[in-house]
């Protein structure tokens, strides 16, 4: 039931990563990206997101707005005739915002924070960390359009990296920024902003930050500049070499990359200059990934990109004097550099949190806590998040599911947990499908494929059956009371939100070949009772039956499409696929196809 006196308070991201969090007196109902209702990937405008809220409640307080221009710029789409834009227009059609004749672009229900698109990545990031204070560092492609005059001149560009204190209830105070410029050139400089009675250095340059070196090797390599994650998989097939040059100039304290290899197009993408270097001009017909200077330059991207965050991280602790560190922005994800910091950060007391919604999707929760930290009569104050299962209520029911199977024409029986590990081990994929998505990239056990990881061709056999490219790691889920024991977490009691690439321990990755990395690493999960009962009882049983307590896991989706959000879609998956087995824990249910 909808209270008068509860704050009900929506934000969303309109980009790339377009997605809505709603809040209910200061806590996530939940929070989901459009691509997974629209089926279409890193799909805009989360319209589709923004009408379940009204699975929810009938009226917000305030609806927050975010991106990286703003909403009432000239090219942001309009409502006809009203000529509100189109979240705006629609929360009022919807009977969520308003109604009367009076809606203007500032009305006070509806709140554009367009232009504090990395502030929104600190405040998810603060928020969820469980610290009292903070100092948030904010690695990422190209946030929002700043413009500053010094001298009369002025100058315009896209954040790159920035830096924030934070404090409760709502301070996330700005102290450092790099701009990243598109021409015609001018000389890098440092500028003193002023907002407020705040100063910090702010930084401009016509050359890219450490996200454009990753997205123009990202495209050297044959992938879409935001399709990062290929970059981070491949690396560790290369090596150092020599005659590529160093991919970054550290003729300021800050990063800057080499001017004569990297060409950012600001705002997305960038490209690299093969025609200054031999080394990284040769090009045949054959896959791109296969070359060795495609390999060797995903190498030296990882290895100097990585160093570079560090110099960030430990700039961030000089600058603001605090120890806690969170980590947001799309750089936040390289859960390869995420466990290279904890090495080198070991002796340096620094307590870092790395945010699992570092992508834009996360702009959206930051919005939605930022605001109603500062709407609200009484500020929450958050615990450190310990679940990402923040996806929409599709209230199954054994009704609702048998009018689902009928219409799609699968078969669905009773099954036990232990019929399931049988299927396992007879060399089968097993999707699961429970529960509330998960957000943010990983999946963590509600939308997740299962696979025996002691087979020696399993990623092979996986990667061709979800449509990946060969070199594409997989996870791992393993109970939480057995990890120490297999894998090296540098310090860290666990892993439950799947951001570290680890190392194992002696003699594992002969146990478990199909999810240990050529590096010798794996993107772990750890998993108890209380997170995930089904998928720890399932890794138990496993466990049992194998004396191995890990099962693999990767994401319940075929290449390039999104995680499955339905269990239409869940079905839709199987009938396009390889897939036969579908695993519904909390109705004891299997879901085959006919004939497969």
């Amino acid at each position: 039931m909808v209270k008068d006196s509860d704050l009900w308070v929506a934000a969303l991201t309109r980009g790339h990563n377009g997605g809505v969090c709603l809040l209910k007196n200061g806590e996530i109902v939940f929070a989901i990206e459009e691509e997974r209702l629209s089926r279409h990937k890193y799909d805009g405008g989360p319209l589709a997101s923004l009408v379940k809220i009204l699975d929810y409640t009938d009226r917000l307080d305030y609806l927050v707005i975010a991106h990286t221009h703003s909403l009432y710029s000239p090219d942001t789409p309009k409502v006809d005739f009203t000529g509100d834009d189109i979240y705006t227009g629609l929360a009022r059609k919807l009977g969520l915002i308003s109604r009367d004749n009076s809606l203007l672009p500032n009305h006070p229900q509806v709140l554009d924070s367009s232009q504090y698109h990395h502030n929104l990545h600190a405040a998810c990031a603060f928020y969820r960390s469980g610290f009292n204070d903070a100092v948030a560092l904010i690695v990422d492609g190209a946030g929002t359009i700043s413009h500053f005059q010094a001298d009369g001149v002025e100058y315009g560009g896209w954040e790159t990296e920035s830096m924030f204190c934070c404090e409760y209830p709502n301070t996330i105070k700005c102290i450092y920024k790099h701009i990243g410029s598109r021409g015609p050139h001018r000389a890098d400089c440092i500028l003193d902003e002023s907002d407020k009675n705040n100063k910090y250095p702010v930084y401009v340059t016509d050359r890219g930050g450490i996200v454009k070196v990753y997205e123009a090797v990202t495209q050297y390599c044959g992938f879409d500049a935001i399709e990062a994650g290929k970059t981070m998989g491949l690396f560790p097939y290369g090596k150092k070499n020599p005659n590529i040059p160093p991919l970054f100039d550290d003729s300021l304290d800050i990063p800057l990359s080499n001017r004569n290899i990297i060409i950012p197009t600001y705002p997305n993408g960038a490209d690299i200059n093969d025609k200054l270097n031999s080394e990284l001009s040769f090009s045949t017909d054959k896959e791109l990934s296969k070359l060795n200077n495609r390999r060797d330059l995903a190498y030296h991207c990882q290895i100097e990109t990585q160093e570079q965050v560090l110099k960030l991280i430990k700039k961030a602790v000089k600058m603001s004097g605090n120890k806690n560190v969170v980590l947001s922005g799309g750089y936040g994800l390289n859960c390869v550099a995420n466990y290279y910091y904890l090495n080198e950060i070991k002796d340096l007391d620094i307590n870092l949190y790395v945010e699992p919604i570092s992508s834009d999707a996360g702009t959206a929760i930051g919005a939605a806590l930022w605001a109603n930290n500062i709407m609200s009569n009484n500020p929450s104050r958050y615990k450190k998040q310990t679940n990402l299962y923040l996806g929409l209520d599709h209230f199954y029911t054994n009704e609702k599911i048998t009018n689902i199977v009928e219409k799609l024409e699968v078969d669905v029986t009773e099954i036990s947990k232990k019929q399931v590990i049988d299927i396992i081990l007879d060399k089968n994929i097993v999707a699961i499908f429970q529960g509330k998505s998960e957000n943010g990239p990983r999946a963590l056990g509600n939308r997740s494929l299962l696979f025996d990881p002691r087979h020696k061709d399993g990623k092979d056999f996986v990667n061709r059956v979800k449509h990946r490219e060969y070199f594409r790691p997989f996870a791992g889920t393993i109970l939480q009371e057995d990890v120490h024991d297999w894998f090296d977490l540098r310090g860290m009691a666990d892993s439950p939100s799947m951001m570290y690439a680890v190392n194992c321990k002696p003699g594992v990755a002969e146990k478990i070949p199909s999810i240990i990395h050529v590096d010798g690493t794996c993107r772990i999960q750890t998993v108890t009772k209380e997170q995930n009962l089904h998928f720890y009882e399932l890794i138990e049983l496993f466990k049992e039956k194998t004396g191995t307590p890990i099962l693999f896991n990767t994401s319940f989706n075929l290449g390039g499409q999104p995680l499955v959000e339905t269990l239409e879609d869940a079905i839709w998956t199987l009938k396009q696929s390889e897939l036969e087995y579908l695993y519904m824990p909390e109705f004891n249910y299997l879901i085959t196809c006919p004939n497969t």
